[in-house]
């Protein structure tokens, strides 16, 4: 149930983006919404063990992880995430966001994240 939940959460505001952003009727948005997420979605709810490729779980979990497995967190080059963050606000839709948590860089719509990036390497 939790996953289904957090995956309805995650496509939704994925297909509200789309919705926001490109027209109903062009073939990229058709593609994008058939073939990425609408097969991500299905790996998530209908598929187990070994066929369920796609991990939907939160940043804070994928740390706990990466950390378990002995890998460490590189901080974040100040100059790029200042510039994607000015690119964003002048550029892209007044619903994108990008912020930081710790040495995370986070894309978000409406508030809600839909990415987390950070670079790791063996510790």
């Amino acid at each position: 149930l939790f996953r289904s939940r957090e995956a309805l959460f995650h496509f939704s505001t994925l297909f509200d983006m789309l919705e926001a952003i490109l027209p109903r009727d062009i073939q990229e948005r058709v593609l994008i919404e058939r073939e990425i997420f609408g097969r991500q979605a299905m790996n998530v709810i209908a598929s187990e063990g070994l066929e369920r490729i796609e991990r939907p779980e939160t940043y804070k979990q994928w740390q706990v992880r990466n950390e378990r497995a002995g890998f460490r967190q590189l901080p974040l080059d100040r100059q790029t995430v200042e510039m994607v963050k000015k690119r964003v606000k002048s550029v892209y839709h007044k619903d994108f966001s990008i912020d930081e948590d710790g040495q995370w860089l986070l894309q978000g719509w409406k508030g809600r994240i839909v990415y987390a990036l950070t670079t790791w390497k063996p510790a």
